[in-house]
């Protein structure tokens, strides 16, 4: 029988990494996700399923004890907010360059700076642009509702095993924060050293055995043409990811004459404006990215020679408004409404943005 409860996004998605089998939880407190770490520490996984849970000394000593565990195949989680993510992105460039899977999530806040605790998508570029160093992605899960919370961990965990690479979900301080009914997944056991071995054995650093290798992990290759040539085995990574993993959602764009492209809460709030713009009389309709890496440029595309004009909706003061007109190359005009620095735009504003950027301009 199916499990729904009343829960916050942030507590769904701590609740979805003990059932999803997580070895591990490293993580500090920062506003508006500290409820992972405080849900996490109240429910005691360790006596549930033997998971680990550490709030360590800082975002960096979080995010690296993420990578030793990603190392030996287990599956390891972080969250945070924007600084924190900022703290953490040079160890997510070494597990990215050393391909190892793991977890990392962002409730995004308002900035730049400490800014403010209030909800934002500003940390748009940071996620899906690669915030640290190289030349490296991350698939990036774009969450809309708190059963989204919960369905992308173990979403993002089967990603990041398969192409071996670091996975993140991007949420802001209105998904974190909400309530809403979830169904939560089953439990799932955490795989024994014995499956890790067998699965994972060929990369994983499980101990040396006998007549086998060492598995060595590291980012760090001197010599050029090896770095080149390691470089380009993660481009084709990367193609293959964007090829076989990109998702989207489409809401009323069958006859849309205008399209409005958003992604988690700015999508919510755009289903309400495009219900009050067919109270005046125009079809709009909504592109929702659910990965923003790969982001879906072929579903805009096909999108862009149907309707007359675009609009990005997010809290931010213009981020990925920047792949929807490289994706549209310049075939309908592309405009962006959004509000900034903890700002939550209303479904009214929204739909005024459509007639005076896109309609009345």
């Amino acid at each position: 029988m199916e499990e729904v409860h009343l829960m916050k996004g942030n507590e769904a998605l701590a609740e979805a990494t003990i059932r999803t089998g997580v070895d591990a939880y490293f993580g500090y407190p920062i506003t508006p996700q500290s409820e992972v770490l405080e849900y996490l520490m109240n429910e005691q996984p360790h006596l549930r399923t033997g998971m680990a849970v550490l709030q360590a000394e800082s975002e960096l000593a979080a995010i690296n004890m993420v990578y030793g565990a990603a190392a030996c195949g287990k599956k390891a989680i972080t969250s945070s907010s924007g600084p924190g993510i900022s703290l953490k992105a040079e160890a997510i460039s070494y597990i990215a360059g050393a391909e190892l899977p793991c977890l990392i999530v962002n409730v995004v806040r308002g900035g730049a700076g400490l800014g403010t605790i209030q909800p934002s998508q500003s940390d748009y570029f940071q996620a899906v642009k690669g915030g640290g160093h190289g030349d490296y992605k991350l698939i990036v899960l774009a969450p809309a509702s708190v059963q989204e919370m919960a369905d992308f961990v173990d979403l993002g965990f089967k990603l990041a095993f398969k192409y071996r690479t670091p996975a993140f979900i991007l949420s802001d301080g209105v998904i974190g924060q909400m309530m809403e009914k979830v169904i939560l997944p089953p439990q799932q056991e955490r795989l024994t050293d014995a499956q890790v071995d067998e699965l994972y054995g060929d990369w994983a650093t499980l101990g040396k055995k006998k007549n086998k290798p060492r598995n060595v992990i590291t980012s760090l290759a001197l010599k050029p043409e090896i770095q080149e040539e390691h470089n380009h085995h993660l481009q084709r990574k990367y193609a293959e990811i964007t090829k076989n993993e990109t998702r989207f959602e489409k809401i009323n764009c069958d006859d849309a004459n205008y399209l409005i492209v958003a992604y988690g809460a700015s999508a919510r709030i755009s289903q309400k404006a495009i219900t009050l713009a067919k109270e005046k009389g125009l079809k709009v309709g909504i592109l929702r990215p659910i990965t923003l890496w790969p982001f879906p440029t072929e579903a805009i595309q096909e999108m862009a020679k149907q309707v007359k004009g675009i609009l990005a909706v997010e809290m931010s003061a213009g981020q990925m408004v920047e792949d929807v007109r490289l994706a549209v190359n310049g075939k309908v005009p592309v405009e962006h409404y959004g509000r900034f620095g903890g700002m939550i735009h209303s479904p009214t504003e929204v739909c005024n943005a459509v007639f005076e950027k896109l309609v009345n301009c």
